[in-house]
């Protein structure tokens, strides 16, 4: 199987886009931290105000069902960024879980506004690391993985606060920077698809083994130190379009899907590129499509971070 090198053009791309497809849970009270510890993949108690987290949310079975970009606002307040079509649910779902904590949750997605910063958008101040955390005015600005050596950050403050400063960027353009970044956001064709290791969470600072039980975590734990992992998130290019929850095939079996289309957007100089996650003996060798063994072929791309049994 051919592995395409990075692509250096993603290193041109700057500004500021509007990312109307995020929303924002926010969590109130002394307890909201302790409160998301005992339900999300991270640990949450010892969250600074520098500081953010790549978290998710599981079922009973370790089966992803939204995932989080979350940082404190004050010591009172938690923000969970993620995607808008899973947040009712999601926000039911974990407000079942507060009984006597002093904890509350509400969908502010009306009343923030949340951003994304690419190249030379990105404050000057933020630290280098992913998921460090300033503050700009009334802005929290949240450091992403790069795409391809493009930064990118967060940008994340009240609905009526001044914009940052950056020229206009297509969301499609972010999105397709997202993508690049083989850092999955989770949205509902996908809804309770994969443990966090098939997204390559455990890698990316998505989870933390030595915290305390979450919904989930022995399964997510057993995955992890059972043994070599099985299914891993790549990176690939296609021709044609393709659709998140998209199944793939190998040209060596013809019946059964290898893997499933995670996140997808258009390149901007043509064909489509995806987050797929898949059988790691699929992308061994042999040659990948979507949606059956003689649809679109799939090239299989640089992932731009080790994963953590690699390292």
């Amino acid at each position: 199987m051919t592995l395409a090198t990075s692509d250096a053009a993603t290193r041109a791309f700057h500004g500021v886009a509007r990312l109307t497809h995020l929303g924002v849970i926010q969590v109130d009270g002394e307890e909201a931290a302790k409160f998301l510890h005992g339900q999300l993949t991270h640990d949450f108690s010892l969250l600074g105000l520098s500081e953010a987290r790549l978290a998710a949310f599981c079922s009973a079975k370790g089966r992803m069902q939204a995932s989080f970009v979350g940082f404190k606002r004050s010591h009172d307040q938690i923000l969970l960024v993620c995607s808008k079509d899973l947040l009712p649910a999601t926000l039911k779902r974990l407000s079942m879980f507060v009984l006597r904590a002093k904890a509350k949750l509400s969908d502010a997605s009306d009343t923030v506004a949340v951003m994304g910063l690419a190249g030379s958008a990105v404050p000057a101040n933020l630290p280098a690391a992913p998921w460090s955390q300033v503050r700009e005015g009334d802005a929290s600005v949240v450091r992403l993985y790069p795409a391809d050596g493009t930064p990118r950050a967060l940008w994340v403050a009240p609905a009526e606060a001044a914009p940052p400063t950056g020229d206009g960027m297509p969301e499609d353009l972010w999105n397709w920077l997202d993508v690049k970044s083989a850092v999955a956001t989770l949205s509902q064709p996908v809804f309770e698809a994969f443990v966090p290791q098939m997204l390559n969470y455990e890698s990316v600072g998505g989870v933390n083994f030595k915290k305390g039980c979450y919904p989930g975590q022995e399964v997510v734990a057993r995955s992890q130190f059972r043994g070599t992992l099985k299914r891993r998130a790549y990176l690939v290019h296609s021709a044609q379009a393709l659709a998140v929850g998209q199944e793939v095939f190998h040209s060596g079996d013809a019946e059964q899907p290898c893997g499933t289309v995670v996140q997808t957007a258009a390149h901007p100089t043509g064909g489509f590129d995806a987050i797929v996650s898949m059988q790691t003996s699929a992308a061994a060798d042999g040659s990948l499509h979507a949606g059956s063994a003689s649809g679109p072929a799939l090239t299989l791309l640089h992932l731009p971070y080790p994963l953590l049994d690699d390292i």
